[in-house]
């Protein structure tokens, strides 16, 4: 397993600031789900059902396509920034170049970004139906200027993952259906960290007072690292067709596991500049090689989501949906690398403390005229970051609000399309980050030891659109 992995840890923090939910979820794997905010799980309208209730495949007959593209304009800003060296004084230098001025505000994510999903369903026989979903649950990239006054922290991190969900559902009679599947997921991600290397080669040069604090930010380096790897899981559904106006669904998606193994690759060009070659040598005897190899150990969290629908009329249906999410499972996270560090040891600690999260959403459908339906929804999703003092700089995550709203268009009797715009209105949050690894109960850790804060300001709008086919 190459170092991406280790980056998922780290990575998937980076996630939820770019992307539309809580925690570390990209928010929605289906248009017309999308286009009620996600409350409509119990709906079973498309093949997407797969992802959010697999047992909607039994309300579905023969063979049915759904393919997805969602276009995610995602705005992560910071401001007000200011960081600390262990020494005390403030983080003023860029990265290392002479006379550069460390930057305190800026963007840290892209400006658009598309996400494709993919289901297919098909009715084996009155009772067996199987299914595929090929999605994204998570995907983000964050990034720092390489001269932030933040950049100590984590840098930069990118995160793409995919899904592949065979699933296989059931019609026990007419009222229940129930379903279950296996997922295989893929991760592919990518970190950067800087380090304070002038203030180590000042002490190993004997420097002392104003000399050696002036090494501070004078020649950084950074490692970049990068992985991939697989992680497996299961998904259980079940459904209930009350009458002919009411339904309601459990869908249950189990924890996934990644025990993540790269390498890290450490730059010291920078101090070779300033400081010579055997500096830059000096750094790779104590354990900054240009080449390393880097491990953590994560859980992906399980979620259970308790979804429902009522037909009020012919022409209207309303939506619900409750999700909770198990993201206490990320409270702590630990990067081992495979040379140690004198005075430092071999690992960088996290610790994010995330609490477990809820998302309630409702939603209708209103049948406008035979081929015509608008669709509209309303999300409040809660974040599972505890408080200001372990809100990551990667992840400014906080709660959030989707307004959605969207149509469903019929093409003809076997083709339709879904359309979707979301606004989350995520709410503005302050992050005071650190790296002095004392405050995990550590004394030594691969870290620079500064501290900082800043004040965050986000958002996202989502374009989706999806073509449906029933064969």
């Amino acid at each position: 397993m190459k170092l991406k992995h280790l980056s998922l840890s780290v990575m998937m923090m980076g996630a939820s600031a770019a992307v539309m939910a809580s925690g570390y979820h990209f928010g929605t794997q289906s248009v017309s789900a999308q286009s009620t905010a996600n409350a409509s799980a119990a709906e079973a309208a498309d093949a997407s059902t797969i992802f959010y209730n697999a047992a909607g495949m039994t309300k579905l007959e023969g063979t049915n396509f759904s393919g997805a593209v969602d276009f995610v304009a995602p705005q992560v800003e910071y401001s007000n920034a200011s960081g600390k060296y262990p020494t005390g004084d403030a983080i003023t230098r860029g990265d290392g170049v002479a006379g550069s001025t460390a930057a305190t505000s800026g963007e840290i994510t892209k400006s658009t970004v598309a996400v494709p999903h993919m289901y297919v369903s098909h009715q084996l026989n009155d009772k067996t139906f199987i299914g595929l979903g090929v999605y994204v649950p998570f995907a983000s990239e964050t990034e720092y200027q390489r001269n932030s006054v933040l950049r100590y922290n984590l840098n930069a991190t990118s995160l793409k993952t995919i899904d592949i969900n065979p699933t296989i559902a059931f019609k026990l009679n007419d009222q229940h259906s129930v379903a279950v599947g296996v997922i295989a997921q893929h991760a592919e991600a990518h970190l950067r960290q800087y380090a304070n290397f002038g203030f180590l080669i000042g002490r190993s040069l004997s420097l002392t007072g104003a000399t050696l604090l002036a090494q501070n930010g004078r020649a950084d380096g950074f490692a970049d690292v990068n992985g991939e790897d697989w992680g497996f899981g299961y998904n259980l559904a079940w459904m209930w067709d009350i009458n002919e106006q009411a339904r309601v669904g459990v869908n249950y998606r189990s924890k996934i596991e990644h025990n993540l193994e790269g390498n890290a690759k450490w730059n010291k060009s920078r101090v070779a500049a300033v400081y010579g070659a055997t500096a830059a040598a000096q750094l790779t005897s104590l354990g900054y090689s240009d080449d390393e190899t880097a491990s953590v150990k994560i859980s992906t969290p399980e979620s259970l989501s308790v979804h429902g629908m009522y037909r009020l009329n012919p022409k209207t249906d309303l939506f619900g949906d409750v999700t909770w999410t198990k993201h206490s499972r990320f409270s702590a996270a630990q990067l081992i690398y495979g040379n140690s560090k004198p005075s430092q040891g071999n690992i960088t600690y996290l610790n994010p403390a995330w609490k477990d999260s809820y998302k309630i959403a409702v939603g209708g459908a209103y049948q406008l005229n035979d081929p015509l339906q608008l669709r509209f929804g309303l999300a409040y999703d809660k974040s599972p970051v505890p408080d200001e003092d372990h809100r990551l700089a990667t992840m400014p995550d906080n709660d959030r609000i989707w307004y959605s709203f969207g149509a469903k268009y019929d093409l003809n009797k076997q083709s339709s399309v879904d359309v979707a715009y979301s606004y989350v209105q995520i709410k503005n949050g302050k992050a005071n980050v650190t790296g002095v690894c004392t405050t995990y109960g550590v004394s030594q850790c691969v870290s620079s030891q500064t501290t900082g804060t800043a004040d965050y300001k986000s958002s996202a709008q989502i374009f989706g659109v999806q073509y449906n086919h029933r064969f």
